[in-house]
């Protein structure tokens, strides 16, 4: 991603734990590693909650337009 784009937004998360409401009532934490001007963000040590409360490691992924709600946890 070049510099030029969401800098002040780049500032507040990266490298911050972040709690990701996704589609279809999926949620998911994680450290954003970067993200485009099409709002895709790959995070890494991505886990997904369950309904149960249960974590699944799911490694590397990238969203795009499946984020809903964008919480930073620290």
């Amino acid at each position: 991603m070049s510099k030029a784009h969401h800098p002040k937004l780049k500032k507040k998360i990266m490298d911050k734990k972040l709690s990701l409401k996704l589609n279809g009532g999926r949620y998911v934490r994680g450290i954003p590693l970067g993200f485009d001007p099409f709002k895709n963000l790959v995070t890494d040590k991505c886990v997904q909650m369950t309904t149960s409360g249960q974590q699944k490691n799911i490694g590397l992924p990238v969203y795009g337009n499946s984020i809903i709600i964008l919480e930073a946890l620290e």
